[in-house]
């Protein structure tokens, strides 16, 4: 695996001076994204796929993964609701280890093979759903036989890592090869592979929220208004799309329970009650409503 060897380039680098140190770290970032951008093929694969699994019925998008990758799938999906308003039912994250590894180390956890299968068969995962395992090695126990379970039961699988021929990668209908090699610090995934997860992530699941509707334009439409910065955005999506002054926005904003899709369709004039119908219809979209 690579991504475990010791690169010659950095070696004493506990004797470095700390801006040279910093310097290391941040090429091997620069390195990371250029591993994402040889993968965009198979990440947009990953995301059509996705949303035409996602598009039809009720199915559930879900994550799994151990340690820093577990924890980065989690970051991922939890982000989803907020930002794309993508509803927290249909959200499922499997980490090895349980909630508790989110903020306490659970390394042993990752080599559980029959508990990934198991938290696959409680968790219902089907048909419908969609299954995205990350993995630094390729070949974490717990996430590969989640994978490999999930699949079985029907569900259109997603494997991200970075090691090239893993059994994850293979296991998946669609691998994403995320090649970043050695570490400044050998073996300590968390840096260059965790930062090609996290962009790659980021692009996946975005891609996927455009796709799904929940982007109209360049602005996300969907955003829960949940705070007071976020009704302040929202009232700004709404008078961007309406080009109505801000002020009409939050009123509109307000008379549709804060959701920034249905305003716009009560500014145009339309009738509360049609308006939702046309946006169920169009499983949320706004763009199939207003052209």
């Amino acid at each position: 695996m690579t991504t475990e060897d010791v690169a010659l380039r950095y070696r004493s680098l506990d004797t470095w001076p700390s801006s040279e140190i910093l310097e290391a770290m941040l090429e091997r970032n620069f390195s990371a994204l250029a591993a994402v951008r040889a993968a965009l093929g198979p990440l947009e694969r990953a995301a059509e796929g996705a949303a035409a699994r996602l598009r039809e019925g009720s199915g559930r998008l879900v994550y799994a993964g151990a340690g820093t990758s577990g924890r980065l799938a989690v970051l991922d999906a939890v982000e989803l609701a907020p930002t794309f308003g993508w509803p927290h039912e249909r959200l499922h994250y499997l980490l090895a280890g349980g909630e508790g590894a989110l903020v306490r180390s659970a390394e042993a956890a990752e080599d559980e093979a029959e508990a990934g299968r198991r938290r696959v068969a409680e968790a219902g995962v089907g048909p419908d759903d969609v299954f995205v395992g990350v993995a630094a090695s390729g070949r974490t126990p717990f996430t590969v036989a989640a994978l490999e379970a999930a699949r079985e039961r029907g569900a259109f699988t997603v494997g991200l890592a970075n090691n090239p021929d893993t059994p994850l990668l293979a296991a998946a209908e669609v691998g994403v090869l995320l090649e970043t090699g050695p570490e400044v610090i050998a073996g300590s995934t968390r840096l260059a592979a965790g930062t090609a997860q996290k962009v790659a992530l980021n692009l996946f699941s975005t891609l996927l929220m455009v796709r799904l509707g929940r982007v109209y334009s360049n602005l996300m439409v969907g955003v829960q208004a949940s705070n007071a910065k976020l009704v302040r955005r929202a009232a700004e999506i709404v008078a961007k799309i309406s080009s109505c002054p801000l002020d009409e926005a939050e009123r509109a904003l307000e008379a549709a329970g804060g959701d920034p899709r249905l305003a716009v369709l009560l500014l145009e004039g339309r009738d509360p009650d049609e308006a939702r119908a046309a946006l169920q219809a169009a499983k949320g979209n706004l763009r199939e409503v207003i052209g």
